[in-house]
């Protein structure tokens, strides 16, 4: 025997993205509001408030998100195309269409669920 050691490690990320049953990526739980105003998103779209869309800090422009109201169960998809929000422990603005198929127009914030679909 020579005295050597062998250890068998296993890779950890600690920010590695988890799945769900149904194959979607978890983003995070946090707090939504929504936005009426702007003439042009950061991705250089035209804003409107009609469409189902959403500001994200990281998620590239394009992604299709998952935010379901924590309180009511009402879900809709949105497509990130804007930056934001920019008021401390907000997770996600959505357009006011977003927010009104959430149910969260009256009280201009919601606790919300965000999964990545793709």
């Amino acid at each position: 025997m020579t005295g050597r050691r062998v250890a068998f490690a296993r890779k950890h990320t600690p920010f590695a993205p988890h799945k769900d049953a149904a194959g979607t990526q978890l983003a995070s739980h946090g707090v939504a509001s929504f936005y009426t105003e702007g003439t042009q998103t950061a991705s250089g779209e035209k804003f409107d408030t009609h469409e189902l869309t959403a500001a994200h800090p990281t998620l590239p422009f394009g992604t299709r998100l998952r935010v379901t109201n924590v309180a009511t169960g009402r879900s809709v998809t949105v497509r990130v195309n804007d930056r934001g929000p920019f008021v401390p422990g907000r997770a996600v603005d959505v357009s006011y269409s977003a927010a009104e198929a959430l149910g969260m127009v009256d009280s201009g914030i919601a606790n919300v669920k965000l999964n990545v679909v793709r």
